[in-house]
């Protein structure tokens, strides 16, 4: 048995005891990190991605051995379009990794601080959180991005992927601490944990006190088990039921490139639109316009009464506003305004990604107020919600709770802050 963390995957015998010797370990890299300069870790960074380019055909040919896999066990299309990695994806992390090095480095960052009237000196600065355990559903470029930002913010990572994913995890960890390796940092900053067994789960999100912080990041079956179960602190990224709302005085040439892109760029992530509002002052030009464009990718509309007129549109019931459908369907309605669509977003969205189509300034801001999401956009498509577009490089999860860290997660987002008091032998009066 290879317990680096290459082949841990499968292996099923004293598993808790496996866990947690990986966590300790991690510790043990994480304290090695934290006094690693900027330029070891960009170092680090740089030759990861470099190592990815080399033995991308070894990473591809892993891949389709878990593509074979989940086709075989019947696995739906867009599992499968998240699960495949081909030369351009293994590109997109790669350059990731390098967007990741270019970026500034959050570790001892000062976030305020100054001179006490008592002459002690006041700095509060950012710190890495130590070991961070990832729980990720088949999405092999997830280890990629988590082991890259939690490297560079000065943290080690557990990664606990999905066994639909394997073969592909087990070379890009083997890829990405060879790298590690080759620049003389612990290996051990990046390790895979089995997958095979659901119990792998339980021990790292109770770990308490040898893992700092979990993310989970899939879907709400997945999320909701590991922020009810977790004793570890834990960042929840939540599931993504994002709207388009188009608006009495919207753009429809506008609305209708938002509408397709938000829908239609990738199914299978998070931040593809899954519902469509349209105001009814447009409904009548609007709806037949746009069911037709999406008709024409493809896409089935469930719809209220006003789409349902229209051919081929299937008549929506309650459970269709509030699904991720993330596949080539949208729920869709006719609102009798603005607060109406607010009102429609608070009962069925999931706090993700909403947006507004309007030239009405007003309206924008009132929406952009009023809407409790993640991301707010004014004409734009919410495919935007994404690290790397956000100038992160790449991201750890989206999150969608209030504390400590919301929407894209990247490098500020996996640190915490400690207090650095400076004196001259003060000592403070007894009470």
């Amino acid at each position: 048995m290879i317990v680096a963390g290459r082949k841990l995957c499968g292996v099923t015998d004293d598993l808790r005891d496996q866990v947690h010797a990986a966590a300790r370990r991690a510790r043990v890299a994480a304290d090695e990190l934290v006094l690693a300069t900027r330029e070891r870790k960009d170092t680090a960074l740089r030759e990861m991605a470099a190592a990815l380019r080399k033995r991308a055909p070894e990473i591809i040919e892993a891949n389709q051995k878990d593509l074979d896999a989940g086709r075989a066990a019947g696995l739906p299309d867009n599992i499968l379009d998240r699960l495949k990695l081909n030369e351009d994806r293994v590109e997109g992390v790669a350059v990731g990794l390098e967007t990741v090095a270019g970026l500034g480095d959050p570790v001892g960052q000062v976030i305020t601080g100054g001179i006490l009237p008592n002459g002690l000196e006041l700095k509060q600065v950012r710190v890495p959180m130590g070991v961070v355990g990832m729980v990720y559903e088949g999405r092999p470029n997830v280890t990629v991005d988590a082991a890259g930002l939690a490297l560079k913010s000065g943290n080690a990572a557990l990664l606990r992927g999905s066994s639909t994913a394997e073969n592909s995890n087990t070379k890009l960890v083997e890829v990405l601490r060879d790298a590690l390796e080759s620049v003389n940092l612990p290996a051990d900053c990046v390790q895979l944990l089995p997958c095979h067994d659901r119990a792998s789960v339980t021990h790292l999100i109770t770990a308490r006190g040898l893992v700092d912080l979990v993310i989970p990041r899939g879907g709400s079956g997945l999320i909701n088990a590991v922020v009810e179960q977790a004793t570890v602190p834990t960042i929840e990224t939540g599931v993504g039921n994002c709207h388009v709302y188009v608006d009495a005085n919207a753009d429809l040439d506008m609305a209708e490139a938002i509408v397709l892109n938000a829908k239609t760029r990738r199914t299978s992530v998070c931040n593809a639109a899954e519902s469509l509002l349209v105001h009814k002052d447009v409904a009548d030009e609007f709806v037949p316009r746009i069911t037709k464009a999406l008709q024409q990718e493809s896409v089935t509309i469930h719809g209220d009464e006003q789409f349902a007129q229209q051919a081929d549109v299937v008549q929506a019931n309650d459970d269709d506003w509030g699904t991720e459908y993330l596949s080539l369907d949208i729920a869709a309605r006719v609102v009798d305004s603005l607060d109406d669509a607010v009102k429609h977003i608070a009962t069925y969205g999931s706090g993700h990604s909403e947006a507004i189509v309007t030239n009405d300034v007003a309206a924008a801001r009132r929406f952009t107020a009023r809407v409790d999401a993640a991301a707010v956009f004014v004409n734009a498509s919410t495919a935007f919600t994404d690290g790397a577009e956000f100038g992160m490089g790449a991201e750890i999860g989206i999150s969608t709770q209030k504390l400590h860290a919301r929407g894209p997660m990247g490098l500020t987002e996996l640190t915490s802050s400690k207090w650095v008091v400076w004196g001259e032998g003060h000592t403070r009066p007894k009470a």
